[in-house]
């Protein structure tokens, strides 16, 4: 299992919470590209992220994707409309190859009525992606695409980077964003043309805060991208 986002679902469990909730499901491997779960379709079962990370869309009525979130290891998916029986209001697809615990809609009901602090702990995570959806929803009204971008850049780096090496003097204030987002799925998530997402790079680029090459984008400059992000 890879290392469990903080805060996440899976990593707020006790011991006996994960090994019950294991009991009740069976692990599934998805490749790149994958679909785990389709916009509009019945809720027969819930994911929790073990190794890999996905994101969660949904199709516009113009065309493309409408970016909505990047998930990581330790997350829960599909949980909202199991609990409503509502249809998925979102599609969910493996950025990289994904392993997750599979755990049917009716399995996992009995699970929170075995155990009522996990419920607490859902309250909890959705509580907390309503913020970011609030946020993000203000951002469209404060800022232009460029700043867009580098919110996104920020969280990216934040939640997907590792120090990056940028010369023989040693690491030092480069993170290298491990997450490859297509142009299009970052134009998808801060809600602009790939075009517009392409020029907003080229000017993050022409300060020196970020590099970009064929499959990596390395933040030379987080600092300065928080600044222009507020």
């Amino acid at each position: 299992m890879s290392a469990l986002e903080p805060g996440s679902f899976f990593a707020e469990l006790t011991q006996a919470e994960r090994e019950d909730l294991e009991s009740r499901g069976r692990v599934r491997d998805f490749a790149r590209g994958d679909t785990l779960f389709t916009e509009g379709e019945d809720p027969g079962w819930v994911a929790v992220l073990l190794r890999g990370r996905v994101k969660a869309f949904s199709y516009r009525e113009q065309g493309g994707e409408a970016l909505l979130a990047v998930r990581g290891p330790g997350a829960l998916l599909g949980e909202v409309a199991a609990i409503d029986g509502q249809p998925r209001s979102a599609s969910v697809a493996a950025l990289e190859p994904v392993r997750a615990l599979a755990v049917s809609a009716d399995e996992f009901m009995a699970f929170l009525q075995a155990h009522g602090r996990v419920s607490i702990i859902i309250m909890r995570v959705l509580c907390q992606r309503w913020r970011d959806a609030d946020r993000k929803r203000a951002e469209f009204g404060m800022f232009d695409a460029t700043g867009r971008v580098a919110q996104r850049l920020v969280e990216l780096a934040e939640r997907f980077g590792v120090p990056y090496r940028a010369g023989p003097e040693g690491e030092g204030q480069s993170v290298r964003i491990t997450l490859n987002l297509s142009q299009e799925e970052l134009a998808g998530w801060v809600g602009a043309s790939r075009e517009a997402v392409s020029k907003a790079l080229r000017t993050l680029r022409a300060h020196g805060w970020i590099e970009t090459g064929r499959r990596r984008l390395i933040v030379h400059d987080l600092q300065a991208l928080r600044r222009h992000a507020r």
